[in-house]
């Protein structure tokens, strides 16, 4: 089993960033501003990943802002960060605690602070689908010719990344809860990415041989963050596979940045 390490890849890009945070600051005197929005009924998993978002922005000199408001007072605290030229990314913290209220309040981010990629004008690719990419470059996995399975199509992982890689001329069949024959697709498949967030859903008879698999589903179970894929899949020593932690993770955060950083450098231009 070959592993695909995120985090190697993360803290090579990480350096740049710093360089290219540091020069903002002090030769164009840009400071770079993020600002998080979370739900009042934020799950502990969610605050998690704020913390890990807070402790990567302070590595690289990054202004983090955390906003808790309910749904309703969302969109107005948005319209307000919209209009101060301080703040080059804003991103709404997902899940909400009422799921409706999604497309609605992400729409009403500025396409140019848009720096998840959730809004459909958004200015930047999706922080996870960027990562895969990365991630999957970065090992040299060649995507061209390929039969590439994504599993699940939400709007923060399956969807974006289908519409990257479908635009790049990529064999992609997309799956979801209702699709027929989703294990004898799957099994065929030569690069697997899998983000549903339902626990184990990939067992090891869904896998064919030499298969690569990136696994992008997190969920909670007994207050242990867990993946998509079944323990028994990474018994195989036929297959590459991100590792249980540090795979996609680590390279999705750093993406994110990436997009801050890109909005702030467009203020000097």
């Amino acid at each position: 089993m070959k592993l695909l390490h995120g985090g190697e890849l993360a803290e090579y890009i990480k350096e740049r960033q710093a360089r290219q945070v540091r020069a903002l600051r002090q030769a164009s005197h840009v400071f770079p501003k993020l600002v998080i929005i979370k739900s009042t009924t934020a799950s502990p998993v969610v605050d998690t990943y704020i913390r890990m978002k807070q402790r990567y922005s302070q590595d690289i000199l990054i202004d983090t802002q955390v906003e808790t408001l309910s749904e309703a007072d969302m969109p107005t605290a948005i319209q307000k960060l919209n209009d101060d030229l301080s703040v080059h990314g804003i991103i709404v913290q997902l899940p909400l605690g009422d799921t409706s209220q999604t497309d609605a309040i992400v729409k009403t981010i500025a396409p140019g602070k848009d720096i998840d990629g959730l809004g459909p004008q958004a200015e930047y690719d999706s922080a996870t689908a960027t990562a895969i990419n990365w991630l999957l470059a970065g090992y040299n996995i060649e995507l061209k010719g390929k039969a590439i399975a994504i599993v699940g199509n939400g709007r923060l992982v399956g969807a974006p990344l289908a519409k990257l890689w479908q635009a790049s001329g990529l064999a992609v069949t997309v799956l979801d809860e209702s699709s027929a024959d989703i294990a004898e697709i799957v099994k065929k498949s030569d690069i697997i990415v899998s983000a549903t967030g339902v626990p184990r859903l990939i067992s090891a008879s869904m896998v064919g041989p030499g298969a690569v698999i990136v696994d992008a589903g997190t969920t909670s179970e007994n207050g242990v963050i867990v993946g998509d894929v079944d323990p028994a899949v990474r018994l195989r020593d036929d297959i590459t596979i991100t590792p249980e932690k540090g795979g996609v993770g680590p390279l999705t955060i750093t993406a994110l940045f990436d997009n801050v950083i890109r909005s702030a450098q467009k203020t000097t231009q």
